[in-house]
């Protein structure tokens, strides 16, 4: 399964915020043997999003895309997704009726009590989907996010993104496994024998160094015994801590 990453927001591009979601969520994505085939980060830009939005999920399998919602100026990742489907955002009756109930807990109230003529939030604002949607209520926040085919829309704050993606894990999944091998020779010393890798097999290989400890190569593929076959090679032929 090939999944794409969008995150959203200003403030990310502005080096504000860190971008913990996309970087959490690709190794979640990865523990379940799906790809990660694409990760990028836009500003809030409803055109652009929409565009986004509209290429990769006809190229990809699934595509998350993360931040902007709400009902401020800038949250515009809703609209922006509704727009790539050609569709309206509508208020679903179990969302307005999680906000109620987020809004009376707030005010310390009973749900049945509170006026939501009054209550002191545009209602439609922070909680319209689009059409035909899914709603995803939010466990830990206000926001709910979205499922659209094969679109997936998160809110941005971290505790709310990583429990939205509790509520849909199980729809992403796939073959991929890997393993990593520690070794202490220098990357540059491994060029020789990571092509000659490449060659023998069909699979993916990194090289990742690290300046506090040993470096690192990972080996990715779809089968276990291959990806296993491909760490001993290495394994006979690079120097490993003792």
């Amino acid at each position: 399964m090939e999944v794409a990453i969008v995150t959203v927001g200003d403030e990310i591009l502005a080096g504000d915020t860190r971008n913990t979601n996309a970087e959490r969520l690709a190794r979640r994505l990865h523990e379940r043997g799906a790809t990660v085939a694409r990760m990028l980060t836009i500003p809030d830009d409803r055109e652009l999003i929409t565009e986004t939005v509209d290429d990769w999920r006809r190229e990809f399998d699934a595509v998350i895309v993360g931040g902007g919602l709400g009902g401020t100026h800038d949250d515009v990742t809703m609209d922006a997704v509704a727009d790539a489907f050609g569709r309206e955002l509508v208020l679903e009756d179990e969302v307005r009726a999680d906000l109620i109930e987020y809004m009376a807990d707030y005010e310390g109230v009973d749900p049945d009590e509170l006026d939501s003529e009054t209550v002191e939030l545009d209602l439609a604002a922070w909680g319209a989907t689009p059409a035909g949607a899914r709603p995803l209520l939010n466990p830990v926040g206000l926001c709910p996010g979205a499922a659209i085919e094969n679109v997936y829309v998160f809110p941005g704050p971290p505790a709310e993104f990583e429990a939205m993606f509790d509520l849909v894990a199980e729809e992403f999944g796939g073959d991929a496994v890997s393993e990593t091998l520690a070794t202490t020779a220098p990357e540059g010393s491994l060029t020789d024998t990571l092509a000659e890798f490449r060659e023998r097999f069909d699979l993916v290989v990194g090289s990742y160094p690290s300046s506090e400890g040993t470096n690192r190569l990972k080996v990715t593929g779809s089968d276990p015994d291959t990806v296993a076959e491909g760490i001993e090679w290495l394994r006979e032929r690079v120097s490993t801590p003792e």
